[in-house]
């Protein structure tokens, strides 16, 4: 969205947006438990954590806030995988990369020794585990994984020296059922598991966007409950049918969404299978 719309909406930024600033993201009660719980715990123990839900659910808001929070802790290393799918060269070339260890170009063993030497010197300064974020981890393979599993552990496996957040669809969930990966299964410590919205939850997030991005009353309270009725729970669908309102909105002149511009915008379909009634 241009500078000239946001202007005419009287709003700081598109709260509609894939690229919301921090403030706009709103952690459900869910979400702040596991946040307190990889904090508390996982940083402390090592291991993995894992958030999982259908596509459009929340996961990556989820993972943001969590990283958020963390950034905020002195002394702790975070680190965020940006290509899951890499093969094992490549994964270690960015791992290395993040950690700032220097890869032998070849020497798989060498970034094995130097990254398990850097997270132990860190956990002996700071008493905490480095933390490495993975999102849309069901691309990543098998052999990948499996490797983590084993950077992430010493001393016979007895102890972790890594933390590791696996973020994914429901693919990773049956990724993870494969016997060839339930050495990893078997050490996920902490689970967040997200469901669809119920629509309480939904129209709070509306008024929590609206009102973050400087314009509570952009909306009436009918487009706000249609929008939520046609979304079927899921954040992601809500966001781009009201993206698509404002885009709408700007080429009528309205400076307040209602009802008509979304049967307008979007026709009046049947409510989808699966949406809260």
């Amino acid at each position: 969205m241009n500078r000239e719309l946001l202007t005419m909406y009287g709003l700081k930024w598109n709260p509609f947006a894939t690229d919301l600033p921090v403030e706009g993201l709103l952690p459900t009660p869910a979400v702040e438990s596991f946040c307190r719980r990889i904090e508390r715990q996982l940083m402390r123990q090592g291991g993995f954590a894992l958030i999982a839900g259908e596509p459009g659910a929340g996961k990556s808001a989820a993972l943001r806030l969590l990283a958020h929070r963390l950034e905020k802790t002195e002394g702790l290393g975070v680190a965020a995988l940006s290509h899951p799918s890499a093969s094992i060269s490549d994964f270690y070339h960015e791992i290395t990369d993040l950690f700032g260890i220097t890869m032998i170009h070849g020497n798989r063993w060498h970034s094995f020794k130097g990254l398990r030497q850097r997270w132990l010197t860190h956990l002996e300064d700071t008493r905490m585990r480095p933390l490495l974020l993975v999102d849309e981890a069901q691309e990543m393979i098998n052999p990948v994984l499996t490797e983590m599993r084993l950077l992430t552990s010493t001393d016979f496996d007895s102890r972790a020296i890594l933390s590791v957040v696996l973020v994914g669809d429901h693919r990773l969930l049956a990724k993870l059922r494969n016997p060839e990966l339930q050495p990893i299964a078997s050490r996920i410590r902490q689970r967040l598991i997200m469901a669809r919205a119920e629509p309480e939850e939904l129209l709070k997030l509306l008024d929590h966007l609206l009102a973050q991005a400087g314009n509570p009353g952009l909306m009436t309270p009918g487009l706000k409950e249609t929008l939520v009725a046609h979304a079927g729970g899921n954040p992601r669908a809500l966001a781009i049918m009201a993206d698509g309102l404002l885009a709408a909105g700007a080429e009528h002149d309205r400076e307040v969404l209602d009802e008509k511009l979304f049967i307008d915008t979007w026709g009046e379909p049947t409510q989808p299978t699966g949406a809260s009634r």
